[in-house]
């Protein structure tokens, strides 16, 4: 009997060894949630194991922390561990930026300075209301770079559950951009159109500066085309993208098919349009109205080709952002935030990767675009809300507008398209028209590709304080902050990314949270459970087993 009980016991021992050896050797993980939140997709894959070297993590959120950030936190760690799974290069570290107390006011600082923002938050609990600032962010290291990572995706009009399941959703996407980043060697080109008017650096500096963490950049200048328009396009098909921001001037036929054979030989475009000649700064410096009146660029035919009409009318739209405006002189100026119907509050529909979970963007004094049958697919990525309608030009318009409540029985033409994506085999707007410059290698039609047509040029812009570039999307005048950069970076990627990267933003995750109403009604008998029943379960198995072995042995 003993030799059996001591072969039983030698046989676990080795069993224990066994399985111990084999899990050291191999690993093996199995996601069981609805929703494969704990399964990274192959681009994310393959753009990690692309890291050769060692890669270091830190997570700025270790301490103590309230129960959706600590929710994030542990969401954070599972994915890295998922990263970690695929490249043991990966390593992590959970760090409290705060942990000294003494050190907090300058640590802030330097977090600030590095441009890591803190979030803000209001914490009620038992009937308690306190505020933490916590940094929700993590910082990848690698070969002497450092790319920093937003763990926290704030939407306007979010509820605590859907911040963490909007921060969570894009967890897997800012990491594999951030390893992208890193592991970028040979950087596709943006070529920046000049010529015509178009924004000046200084205006799309941050946007250009957020670009070119992947791609590099260059000017195109197109008012040389008369001279060498073959030189000209020859210098543009370096470059995979071309940024048209704002043009103010009429666009030549010349100049039209310079752009044209760039697109039909595969180059992508992004075109910010205004074909309404309008700024808050006109309305302010005369006296506070001013003519909005068409704008001619000479490039409706070049959009009718593909399907797209961008109209001279503007969007008036109850869904606003504000503008501010000053009263009083001197120490009694003040200035307050008012509603401006012309600068719209568009919010996405989250129907395609390059809209999914992004913040509202902000439009100024934006264009309706119509849609044209033809062959080519389009979507459209933004659009006004169904409170919205459409104004014709030229019409005057001045700030007496705010006097009056709008009449909201007005407004019937919602749901107006302000940005569309074109997709498909492009042909030359020239095909079968006299073409106005001979050029070597002309071609017709080309491959499958792509373009954006935003119905804006300020979309944009960032605006700037003394004399520098803010952020592109703050607006400081109300210290708002919009989806733009986002955006656009968004469309960028999408346009010129071959990876798939992009379409990681459309996974969809829903993390269930603890309902707070119910914890804190329920509070004493779930106490009374978690404590009581593992005693009575005792007790009631101590009696049944003791009244077991007295009838067992009373005989």
């Amino acid at each position: 009997m003993k030799g059996h009980f001591l072969t039983a016991i030698l046989k676990v021992f080795v069993l224990v060894v066994l399985v111990n050896l084999l899990s050291d050797s191999s690993y093996l993980r199995f996601d069981l949630t609805e929703d494969s939140r704990f399964t990274l997709s192959k681009p994310s894959i393959e753009v990690a194991q692309k890291l050769e070297n060692p890669i270091i993590i830190d997570i700025l959120l270790g301490g103590n922390l309230p129960p959706e950030f600590a929710k994030l936190k542990s969401e954070t760690v599972q994915l890295l561990e998922s990263f970690t799974f695929h490249n043991k290069n990966i390593t992590y570290n959970l760090v409290n930026p705060l942990e000294d107390d003494s050190q907090n006011q300058q640590t802030i600082l330097d977090l600030q300075r590095i441009g890591l923002k803190p979030a803000n938050i209001t914490i009620e609990e038992g009937g308690k209301v306190s505020q933490e600032l916590l940094f929700p962010w993590a910082m990848v290291n690698y070969d002497n770079q450092t790319v920093k990572v937003p763990l926290l995706k704030n939407k306007l009009g979010s509820t605590a559950e859907e911040r963490i399941n909007n921060s969570v959703q894009q967890l897997e996407h800012a990491f594999a951009d951030a390893f992208t980043k890193l592991s970028i060697k040979d950087k596709k080109r943006i070529a920046v159109i000049r010529g015509n008017g178009e924004l000046e650096d200084i205006y799309i500096a941050d946007y250009l500066t957020s670009v070119r963490e992947y791609y590099n950049l260059g000017v195109i200048t197109l008012d040389s085309v008369q001279k060498d328009a073959e030189k000209v396009l020859d210098q543009l098909k370096n470059f995979d993208l071309a940024l048209i921001a704002k043009p103010t001037q009429t666009f030549t036929d010349q100049e039209k098919y310079i752009l044209d054979q760039f697109i039909v030989q595969g180059g992508k475009s992004i075109w910010l349009i205004d074909q309404v000649t309008m700024e808050l700064d006109s309305i302010f410096s005369n006296q506070g109205s001013a003519l909005a009146i068409p704008k001619e660029l000479n490039l409706n035919d070049f959009f009718f080709k593909y399907g797209l009409r961008i109209n001279p009318v503007l969007v008036n739209d109850l869904y606003f952002t504000q503008i501010v405006l000053a009263s009083g002189e001197g120490n009694d100026s003040r200035y307050n935030p008012v509603p401006w119907y012309y600068h719209p509050m568009v919010f996405s529909k989250n129907d395609h990767p390059i809209n999914a979970n992004i913040e509202a963007v902000r439009y100024q004094f934006a264009n309706a675009m119509e849609l044209l049958e033809n062959d080519y697919q389009k979507k459209i990525l933004l659009q006004s809300s169904p409170l919205s309608k459409i104004e014709g030009t030229p019409k005057q318009i001045g700030l007496d507008i705010l006097k009056n409540p709008p009449d909201r029985s007005t407004y019937t033409d919602g749901n107006q398209p302000l940005a569309v994506l074109i997709e498909g085999k492009f042909r030359s707007v020239y095909k079968n028209r006299v073409k106005p410059l001979r050029l070597k290698n002309s071609r017709e039609e080309g491959p499958e590709n792509k373009m954006i047509v935003i119905a804006d040029g300020d979309l944009i812009k960032n605006q700037l304080q003394q004399g520098k570039p803010l952020e592109l999307g703050y607006d400081k005048w109300t210290n708002s902050s919009y989806g733009n950069k986002e955006f656009l970076v968004n469309c960028t990627n999408y346009l010129l990314d071959d990876t798939g990267l992009i379409s990681i933003r459309n996974k969809k995750v829903s993390i269930p949270l603890l309902d707070k109403e119910k914890i804190a009604q329920q509070k004493t008998k779930w106490q009374l459970l978690n404590v009581g029943l593992p005693v009575i379960l005792t007790l009631f198995l101590g009696i049944m087993f003791n009244y077991y072995r007295k009838r067992k042995y009373s005989g």
